[in-house]
């Protein structure tokens, strides 16, 4: 052989598969059907289209189905039932696997960076898969047998050799299949109402647990972030009062007693179910007594008149506060 017969066959070695198999054809398609699902206008990702395009993208295709076809290209590598429980099983493996390395990025475990992690280890296996299957000779390479089935499924319910009893035992096979798969599907696109609750929660400036302006000069502007995570099953129009707080400590009682409390701001916010919203909030201090700032949070109307002093903390459906050194 000589060197440049050698060198064609390398290339054409390299050269892409023209023909793409048809199963990893359908995969592709899926995982693309899936990223519409995600992004597409509420039509689809407001739908049940949504729940049956993502759910296998998540659980069988990418992670599980490529995988196993990029390791086992060969026809007797593994059967079908042998492939299926692989797939959901590396499926299941693998995309933990992915959240725990993408927390260690900075793009986080957020929806954009799981869908385009799994999309681009998809595309990566499928078109190893492409190749693997290539290097084999074509009676050796795995193909899922959709003439087969097909003929098959036609000579079942067109009489064939199967008997009456067979027939109608293989519809309601695939009636309960369906039917499961329905259910499920109902189930993850409409949960049973679960506990109700409201986060409610502040910042530092920088939008983190820390770093709060806790000690300043009066008069100064300071800023936190104020966030409202509405999981009431229903779109909420919460209020927002601070007070400037003046306490102090009773030795005796062993608790604090509130010597004034003077309203700052009153603001509102509507947020939709199921969705949280955060805000910049700034505030000034002016009275250098003035030891702790305090947010309550109302799930509708305030009451007009200020809290009892003593019971300020008890007048809000949930409240926060941030003690302060004013100098």
């Amino acid at each position: 052989m000589t060197s440049e017969t050698t060198v064609d066959t390398l290339i054409g070695s390299l050269d892409p598969p023209r023909t793409i198999p048809l199963d990893l054809k359908g995969a592709y398609l899926w995982a693309f059907l899936a990223l519409a699902g995600i992004y597409a206008p509420p039509i689809i990702s407001e739908s049940l289209l949504r729940v049956v395009f993502v759910l296998p993208f998540i659980l069988f295709i990418p992670p599980g189905y490529l995988l196993t076809a990029a390791l086992f290209p060969a026809r007797g590598d593994l059967d079908g039932i042998e492939r299926v429980a692989l797939s959901i099983g590396l499926s299941i493996a693998i995309v933990p696997l992915f959240g725990f390395a993408l927390n260690y990025t900075p793009w986080g475990i957020r929806l954009d960076s799981i869908a385009v992690t799994l999309l681009v280890f998809g595309l990566a296996v499928g078109f190893t898969a492409q190749f693997r299957r290539r290097e084999l000779p074509e009676e050796s390479r795995f193909a899922v047998p959709f003439a087969t089935y097909r003929t098959s499924i036609r000579e079942e319910f067109s009489g064939g050799s199967a008997s009456r009893f067979d027939r109608i035992l293989s519809v309601a096979l695939i009636a309960a299949v369906l039917v499961a798969a329905a259910t499920t599907v109902f189930i993850i696109a409409v949960p049973k109402e679960g506990e109700k609750f409201t986060e409610f929660y502040i910042l530092g400036p920088r939008g983190k647990a820390a770093d709060y302006p806790t000690e300043f000069m009066s008069g100064t502007p300071q800023t936190v972030i104020i966030g409202i995570g509405n999981h009431e099953y229903r779109d909420i129009t919460y209020t927002v009062e601070t007070f400037a707080v003046e306490s102090r400590f009773n030795n005796a009682t062993n608790q604090s007693t509130i010597v004034s409390a003077t309203l700052l701001d009153r603001f509102s916010v509507t947020v939709p179910h199921n969705q949280t919203v955060e805000q910049p909030y700034s505030f000034r201090i002016m009275d250098p007594d003035t030891n702790r700032i305090e947010f309550l949070l109302f799930a509708g109307t305030p009451p007009d008149n200020i809290p009892p002093k003593n019971n300020l903390t008890d007048a809000g459906y949930r409240n926060l506060h941030l003690w302060l050194r004013v100098h």
